[in-house]
């Protein structure tokens, strides 16, 4: 199949032959889904700790006699039913990473650059360099393209330079990535996703 072009002014600038196996895949709603969440569970820190009666300091000493005081029987002051005790089930650190294969990851990565193209939320630019570091050069070429009303921009480059990054930094909604940083989460999130020509070919080397 063969994607539109366009140039820094909106216009066709000609076309570019993409692979079906790639760009013209079916979705698969449940591994896309299976891949976000395993993606969003790899984020999390999972760094909540308490402490429990062994972990407390203190409370070696038994506080009062086994009998003979009338009051009920202790063994430690840091037991969890005393003030300064240790918590129950005190929370541990936890590692909330799932497994995905590396072939799962890269259907599903198929499977949301077909659904984006089919949804029309795919825009191929011939590229996407700026002169200078200036957010206005940024928002004309947005402007150009048709995106200035999307909320949620993810601006793809084979290699982002400094201009390009800078330019749009201070854009609410707007992200810049090579190819490498690609994610489910932004892809599946974004409203437009802006790719050059040599990040769509280096795309389709990397899912081939």
């Amino acid at each position: 199949m063969e994607l539109q072009i366009k140039n820094a002014s909106g216009a066709a600038s000609g076309q570019i032959a993409v692979a079906d196996e790639t760009f013209a895949r079916p979705f698969n709603e449940a591994l896309v889904h299976q891949v976000v969440v395993a993606y969003l569970a790899g984020g999390r820190a999972g760094t909540r700790a308490q402490k429990n009666r062994s972990d407390v300091r203190g409370g070696g000493a038994k506080p009062w006699r086994q009998k003979g005081t009338g009051r009920a029987r202790a063994g430690s002051s840091r037991s969890p039913i005393w003030r300064g005790g240790g918590v129950t089930f005190a929370a541990r650190p936890q590692d909330h990473s799932q497994k995905v294969n590396r072939k799962m990851y890269r259907a599903a990565m198929r499977a949301i650059f077909s659904e984006l193209l089919r949804q029309g939320r795919l825009l191929v630019v011939d590229t996407l360099n700026i002169s200078e570091i200036k957010t206005r050069l940024m928002v004309n070429q947005l402007a150009a393209l048709g995106l200035v009303d999307q909320r949620r921009i993810v601006l793809v480059a084979e290699d982002v330079d400094r201009n390009l990054y800078l330019s749009a930094r201070n854009l609410p909604g707007v992200a810049v990535s090579d190819v490498h940083g690609l994610d489910p989460v932004s892809l599946v999130g974004a409203d437009a996703v802006v790719m050059t020509v040599d990040a769509v070919r280096r795309v389709g080397e990397w899912l081939a």
